[in-house]
């Protein structure tokens, strides 16, 4: 006769683990967060244009981007923002494309099948959790890649020694599930991107687009003969538009959710900016490292755990791919924990977001009930 396992009577206070829209921060009350936002005003209005300088001006000071980096609110999310430097830049240098998951592998895509770029050397991994040799990036090429797979759980290593310090071509960086949780080495990059949505919990639709003077200057002297949308236009005349980084932005924005990204950014800093954020998404990683180590029966996607992501962590379990979404649902019934399903192309398993505005005791909660769900699904 089988013993069932003990159900646990402790329940995360927020089952939401999901890698995006991810969790709103603690305490969150959308009454407060948005008691200010200027609602029916226009995004043009002097009110507008504060509230949208102010997001700029925040997000500079907590992400501690260099003084002579640019910063803008530009439209349709992070992929937006990649898809802008993407079409405005590529095609003056031959261009590294690094994917190592889902994401990543889309601005190859683009490269090669939409921009068209007939010199593009691909750097790649036959499978999910792993990292690509990438020293045989060069520093005379443009090269693209994302900083944290959010669909492998696998995050570039710190230092990014694969991008040169005396590097010719730019580097171009989709860091929307790293940033706010993760310390970005900023002479490294030359256009970062990220969403409102992954770190901080906030509302999706705006993307964020962080510019050096060395991409600022390829704006201004190289043109690359394809036609631009308007909304990836960053040049008026041949020089940058300086009052698009000034929140004067490209096409309306939500008001409602700027205001939700300044809730956010007000968050970051009462709580000890970013080395406090940093170091709430290491304590949540630590927690599932625990459990791992003390359950055979999972293991990392990512086995390295130098280049293991602390906020999209990704686990396979000894189940087959059936009994893991059973799992899944079985947690979600109970209301432990919501879409923490592995991505669609990614192998069976869970991926829980680990995050800043995650709480290290939630995931504690979370890990019983994983091996609740286990134990009875693993004698069925």
């Amino acid at each position: 006769m089988v013993i069932a396992p003990t159900k646990p009577t402790v329940k995360p206070q927020s089952p939401c683990f999901s890698s995006g829209p991810c969790k709103k921060r603690p305490g969150y009350d959308i009454t407060e967060a948005l008691a200010d936002a200027p609602l029916g005003r226009s995004h043009r209005s002097k009110l507008g244009k504060a509230k949208l300088q102010e997001a700029i001006d925040r997000t500079k000071q907590i992400l501690r981007i260099p003084s002579d980096y640019r910063v803008a609110i530009v439209p349709a999310s992070d992929t937006g923002a990649v898809e802008m430097a993407m079409w405005s830049m590529l095609g003056l240098l031959p261009v590294d494309v690094c994917h190592w998951e889902s994401f990543g592998k889309g601005w190859l895509t683009d490269a090669v099948s939409h921009l068209k770029l007939d010199n593009v050397t691909e750097f790649s991994v036959p499978e999910y959790g792993l990292l690509p040799d990438l020293s045989g990036v060069d520093k005379h090429h443009d090269v693209v890649f994302t900083f944290n797979g959010t669909t492998s759980g696998v995050r570039v290593p710190d230092g990014l020694h694969f991008i040169a310090d005396d590097r010719t071509g730019l580097s171009i960086c989709d860091a929307t599930s790293a940033v706010f949780a993760m310390h970005v080495p900023w002479h490294k990059m030359d256009v970062l991107t990220y969403s409102w949505q992954k770190v901080l919990g906030g509302e999706a639709a705006h993307g964020m687009l962080v510019l050096s003077p060395r991409a600022v200057e390829r704006l201004e002297t190289y043109n690359p003969g394809r036609a631009l949308p308007k909304i990836f236009r960053m040049t008026k005349k041949g020089k940058i538009d300086e009052a698009l980084f000034r929140g004067n932005v490209i096409n309306t924005v939500s008001m409602m959710c700027v205001e939700d990204y300044l809730d956010a950014l007000r968050w970051c800093e009462q709580v000890g900016g970013l080395d406090a954020l940093v170091k709430r998404s290491q304590d949540n990683l630590g927690v599932l490292e625990a459990f791992v180590e003390r359950n055979s029966w999972a293991q990392f996607l990512a086995k390295d755990a130098s280049i293991r992501s602390n906020t999209s962590v990704c686990l396979t379990l000894d189940l087959e791919k059936e009994k893991v979404k059973e799992l899944e649902k079985m947690l979600a019934d109970e209301n432990v924990a919501f879409d923490i399903n592995s991505y669609r192309d990614a192998p069976p398993g869970l991926r829980v977001w680990c995050g800043a505005t995650v709480e290290a005791s939630d995931l504690q909660a979370l890990t019983s009930w994983i091996e609740w769900a286990y134990g009875i699904l693993s004698d069925s």
